[in-house]
């Protein structure tokens, strides 16, 4: 189990939202590359960074600071948020991102998707956040009334290896990953599945764990280790 911690961007600074609410943003520091900095020196191998003004706006103004974080961190980054066209795709792997996570592009197109998947291969991934079992876009915000689990055979079809599963009802609270409907993906898809949303314990990585579905191999995890509910350190003892 592979422990991924993010990195939230909110006009440069490192933010955490309560269901992707885009006015419930908590701060937690003016330096991300700092916090990118102590995630490595803490074992982290990858780092998961969403720029949350480019998911709302479609327009990245975190560019600079993503970039920073890529070359000053000394590890593997994956990047979403506000990336919506093939240039946006291209100008991240230009600046060493390991890997780029499709959410809106993806739910609007297909196509596109495989596309991208021809050209850049394992360095796209998609990112499905469902509200209620359904897929949403635009930081959230828009209802695509496309279910899930439809959406994720569709994406499979695309040559995609990896989704990134977030349930948005408990993304920043605290309140316990769901594990159900990540399992159930992985195994009705053959994709290989990062979970994301609701971590709040180590018990609930242990969990996870334990659900014993080798295709569930990674977790992120945000908002507990910015309350101090466990360290990274902890976290990463508890990935085998």
């Amino acid at each position: 189990m592979h422990i991924i911690p993010a990195i939230d961007l909110k006009d440069g600074r490192c933010v955490r939202l309560r269901q992707g609410e885009r006015n419930s943003a908590s701060y937690y520091g003016d330096d991300p590359v700092l916090t990118a900095q102590g995630f490595a020196a803490a074992g982290a191998t990858t780092i998961h960074v969403v720029d949350l003004d480019g998911a709302f706006s479609g327009n990245s103004t975190n560019r600079l600071v993503v970039n920073q974080i890529v070359k000053k961190s000394g590890v593997a980054v994956q990047v979403g948020g506000g990336v919506r066209t093939e240039q946006d795709v291209e100008e991240l792997i230009d600046s060493g991102v390991l890997r780029i996570i499709l959410g809106t592009l993806a739910a609007e197109s297909t196509d596109e998707v495989s596309l991208l998947v021809e050209r850049f291969g394992s360095k796209i991934c998609v990112g499905i956040d469902a509200r209620d079992g359904v897929v949403m876009k635009h930081g959230w915000e828009s209802n695509t009334n496309l279910p899930a689990l439809a959406f994720a055979l569709e994406i499979a079809k695309c040559g995609v290896e990896r989704i990134i599963y977030t349930d948005i009802k408990r993304d920043g609270m605290l309140s316990g990953p769901n594990i159900e409907q990540t399992v159930a993906l992985a195994q009705a898809t053959g994709l290989r599945v990062t979970a994301s949303g609701g971590v709040s314990s180590l018990a609930d990585l242990a969990r996870l764990r334990d659900a014993n579905e080798p295709l569930v191999d990674s977790v992120i995890v945000g908002k507990a280790l910015y309350e101090n509910r466990f360290t990274l350190e902890q976290a990463l003892q508890l990935k085998n």
